[in-house]
């Protein structure tokens, strides 16, 4: 397949995404995963996986391995656990960029942090609700590596901030890197305020564009709501404004899967 040339855009509801539901989790997968193969949905540029996980307190995922992927995780509410065998062990909450670099093999676990109800302080603990995303890195059997960075205060601007980035162009400004000089992860926590600035998106061959949380309006598109995505390519540049607070995740690629 070719890369295209002229502008390309696709919405994907959030209704229509794939599903798994057991006991402790509410997975919905915007692209194929686990047992959920579907040939016409397994990629776009070079994102292979859009994951909004609900994670029952107490719970979580077992110490599983990964490899040859960078693996980005953002929280939308509540905290989660990463500890790998690396060493690496970390809280993951809103506003903090995580990234894990599977590389060579690496093998992790993540879990609620959220203990149960909890005396002292008369609540009762919340399910941990986030998005991961895998993309391809540059080369396979990289050295493993783990990265934080808090950036709370950037994203009260309400525009986008770069959050994770390969790219040169982001290299001074990036919460983040990751092993893909292709990719870049914006996200935008947008108010509802009167008067708020637009956010307008980056032009690139490939961008995907994912409604976090709250309903949003974008040019050309028209309104989009929590769990819809935009799939561009060949585009860029439209305005994006807000029905009601809301936040965006945005990955800018400059290459695709099996083509760079």
């Amino acid at each position: 397949m070719s890369i295209l040339t002229t502008p390309h855009i696709d919405v994907h509801r959030g209704g229509d995404r794939m599903k798994t539901r057991v006991a402790w989790l509410d997975s919905k997968h915007s692209f194929s995963f686990g047992e959920h193969y579907d040939p016409d949905n397994t990629h776009h540029g070079l994102l292979l996986v859009n994951n909004e996980d609900i994670v029952a307190p107490g719970q979580g995922f077992d110490t599983h391995p990964h490899r040859d992927m960078e693996i980005v995780t953002w929280v939308l509410s509540g905290a989660l656990v990463h500890q790998d065998s690396l060493g690496h062990s970390g809280v993951i909450y809103p506003g903090l960029a995580q990234r894990m670099s599977a590389g060579s093999g690496i093998l992790h676990s993540e879990k609620n942090d959220a203990r149960g109800p909890a005396p002292d302080r008369g609540d009762t603990a919340e399910p941990v609700h986030f998005v991961q995303m895998w993309v391809v890195p540059d080369e396979p059997g990289l050295e493993p590596g783990y990265q934080q960075w808090e950036i709370d205060d950037e994203l009260a601007g309400g525009g986008l901030v770069t959050v994770a980035s390969g790219l040169p162009r982001y290299r001074d400004r990036t919460a983040i890197a990751i092993n893909s000089s292709h990719s870049a992860l914006h996200v935008a926590r947008m108010p509802a305020a009167s008067g708020a600035p637009p956010v307008h998106l980056p032009e690139a061959p490939y961008l995907h564009l994912f409604v976090a949380a709250g309903e949003i309006e974008m040019e050309g598109v028209g309104a989009l709501y929590a769990g819809d995505a935009v799939r561009l390519a060949r585009s860029g540049g439209q305005r994006i404004a807000v029905n009601s607070p809301a936040e965006i995740l945005v990955w800018e690629m400059h290459a695709r899967l099996g083509a760079q």
